[in-house]
């Protein structure tokens, strides 16, 4: 299929994904990065703590809180 007729097709509405080939598809910006940073210990027991609550990792519930807080970041820069 042409680029044109996909584009057409897409917009309209249409059902394109059984045209793509989604075994090599990636998510762009999704690589891991590691970065190490340095809490208070009672900063890091107070996210476990939560972490526990929610029942998630630690880690998990810093990129959550990161990812929500940089969302809200971007939202106020649009106004």
């Amino acid at each position: 299929m042409k680029a044109k007729t996909f584009d057409r097709k897409f917009d309209a509405g249409e059902e394109v994904v059984d045209q793509l080939d989604l075994s090599q598809a990636r998510r762009v910006g999704t690589n891991a990065k590691r970065v190490n940073v340095d809490f208070p210990s009672w900063m890091v027991d107070s996210l476990d703590r939560e972490a526990r609550r929610l029942g998630v990792t630690r880690q998990s519930l810093i990129k959550l809180w990161l990812a929500d807080r940089l969302a809200q970041a971007v939202s106020a820069a649009k106004r």
